[in-house]
Parts: structure tokens; sequence; C-alpha cells
């Protein structure tokens, strides 16, 4: 069901603190929640509708955001840096929460506006690795908060074997009737079904940390200053939960080291770009300032293979099951998907011991 249209004037008379509002206007960069810059008398601030289809309980991704970026505005001060631009930072609403509901019981919050730029891909290498340090300095900023604390708000959300066994799922109901198309795909798929429990094992054992994720990695969820030459803070805090730093980096790769995106119906152009994996790693390792493990950094090509894996069953899931999860343009566009993360996650194979080898070289 679409979203009623909002009362943008009535919905910030409950943040009274941004005084009077003179204008806005939308921001349509994002795909899940309703976003508006906001210019009022109290100066110039970013109001959201918070998804109500993809979140569930609001309350509990508010309330991960709000102990996040209140440790985060902390730390940044006691390092003599501005919180203003370093974080984000929520406007209190007149009921004393960080958030209101209005009468149709959608969640709304304010934050403050930084001004910036971002970026849908990268432009260079260079600004890739700083995407990473950006990304990296978040766990390490991060790395004393309780992440016992905070909210699961998506349940499994990287439990790579949990994806495996939607896709047997899928395969086995077959609801879209599709099965037939995909026989190459999922044969790919299975046979690499062994290697796919390493970060959740490492988990369950302790050899692996448990840390604050933000789960949700690409480069426009960094804001860079005006020149986009400097990372200023991490965007979107909606999916941050506990979890393993290496989904972070994972993900990251993923997206921002391949030479395609996600809708390339020619293979032949799907590569991974090993320039940009040294550059986010090198960047990743840099932000994190030590508080990363040999282990983790280690694992750094393997999380870039899982993550890219992850993907492509949770796509194929999707195009088994009739589409009902990501949206679609065209009957076979999650096959395509599927298809092109498969892609990349062969060439990552062929590239394997070149990315390891790397990673050891950044070790010594």
């Amino acid at each position: 069901m679409k979203p009623v249209e909002p009362n943008i004037r009535n919905v910030l008379n409950h943040f009274s603190a941004c005084g009077e509002l003179l204008s806005y206007s939308q921001i349509k960069t994002g795909h899940i929640n309703d976003t508006y810059k906001i210019v009022a008398k109290g100066g110039t601030f970013l109001l959201q509708r918070i998804s109500s289809a993809a979140f569930k309980n609001p309350i509990a991704v508010m309330e991960n955001i709000i102990g996040v970026t209140h440790f985060l505005n902390l730390k940044l001060q006691e390092n003599g840096e501005d919180p203003l631009i370093g974080c984000l930072n929520l406007i209190q609403s007149d009921t004393g929460d960080f958030y209101y509901f209005d009468e149709h019981n959608d969640c709304w919050r304010v934050y403050l506006f930084i001004d910036g730029r971002t970026f849908d891909s990268p432009e260079s290498p260079e600004q890739f690795g700083k995407a990473g340090e950006a990304f990296g300095r978040f766990q390490c900023l991060l790395s004393e908060y309780p992440s016992e604390t905070l909210y699961e708000v998506i349940p499994h959300f990287h439990d790579t074997p949990k994806r495996f066994r939607d896709l047997e799922r899928a395969v086995e109901r077959n609801l879209s009737g599709r099965k037939e198309n995909a026989k190459e795909i999922l044969e790919d798929a299975y046979a690499r079904k062994d290697k796919i429990s390493k970060i959740v094992d490492g988990l369950a054992d302790g050899s692996i940390p448990l840390r604050i994720t933000h789960n949700d990695t690409k480069l426009n969820n960094v804001m860079f200053d005006l020149s986009g030459t400097r990372a200023l803070c991490v965007l979107d805090l909606d999916t941050i939960m506990p979890g393993s730093a290496l989904y972070d980096f994972g993900d990251a790769i993923r997206f921002g080291a391949n030479t395609c995106g996600e809708d390339e119906k020619d293979l032949s152009k799907i590569h991974f770009d090993l320039e940009m994996f040294k550059a986010y790693a090198k960047g990743f390792i840099r932000g994190a300032n030590g508080t990363l493990t040999e282990q983790e950094i280690r694992l750094f090509p393997y999380a870039g293979w899982l993550l890219t894996y992850e993907c492509g069953i949770r796509f194929l899931t999707d195009y088994l099951n009739g589409d009902t999860y990501f949206h679609t343009d065209y009957p076979e566009h999650n096959l395509v998907r599927a298809l092109d993360q498969f892609a990349l996650l062969k060439d990552m194979e062929a590239k394997e011991k070149e990315a390891q080898d790397f990673i050891e070289s950044l070790l010594k």
C-alpha cells in the first residue's frame, strides 16, 4: 500500500527545536525511506519517514540509532573532532523521544543536515579507499560499544547457511515454475555450498569477534565533502546490528569492486577489479586502526566471495519464488542479477591467489 502523502508542516511541528518551516524538497536517491530536506528557522535538517514495509519494529531501529549516534558523538568529541559532521545527529521530538508517530502510525525522525556529496559508484581506487577508511573507522569508533545491547532488526540477515536453506526450499517448491531456466546457476550454487559457513561458524566459536556491523556498506552511504575528496561520515544506520566486520567489508567489495552494476546482461563485462579491492582493503585497515584481528584481515578475500555468493542466491531464491522480495522491471530480472553475481564470483575465484597474496603482504 502506498504511504499516505504526509503533512510535512504538521510532522515538523512535533520537532519544535527546528523552528518554523520555511521550505522543503524531497530527496529521491534512497529506495527505502521517504526523505526530505527541510529548511527552517532553526537551520537545515533531514526529515525521514521510516519504511514500515522494510522495518516492522521502527522503535527497535531507532533505539539502535540513538545509542550508536550518542556513543559516536562522545567519541568524536574526545578526539577533538566535530561531531556535527563526523556522525549523524538526531533532533529530539516534543515527546522527549528522538522520533514521532503520526496519526497513520508512521514513524518519523529528524537529523541535522550534513552538507556534502555522495557517490553511487567509485570514481577511482583512491576514492573507494577513502570509503573503506570511513567504514573501517566506523568499526574502530564502535569497538568498545556493547554489541549485545543492539536489537537484531533483521534476524539472520547475513546467515549464509540459512540463505542457502531458503534457496533449497525455493527449489523444492518452484512456485514460479522457472526452475528449469535456472538449472546451470543452481548447479553452481550447490557446488559451493560447503564453503559458506566459515563466518557463521567463526562467530559461534569465538574465533571471529562479534562487532557492530552497518550491513549496507555501499559507497553512497558515505558522505564526502563538497569536493568529493574527503569522507566525512557514515550514513544510513537503519540496519546496524551485531555481526562480523567481514560482512561489511565483503558487501562493499561485492558492490564497489565489480566492473558493472547488478543488472548487466552481458556477463563478459563483469570482472573483479583487484585495484579497487586493494584500495578498499588498505583503507579499511587504516581506518580500523589496529582493532581488527589478523584472522579477520586474512579473510578479506573470502568475505568478498561470500557476500557475492549470498547476494546471488538471494536473487536466485526470489526468482524461483516469483519475485516477491526484490523490485523487478522484467520477468527475468532477478535471474540476470543472480547470473551477474556468479560471474563476479567466478572472477574472484580466478584472482583469489593474487588477492590473498596482497592481504598477506599487508600483514608482514
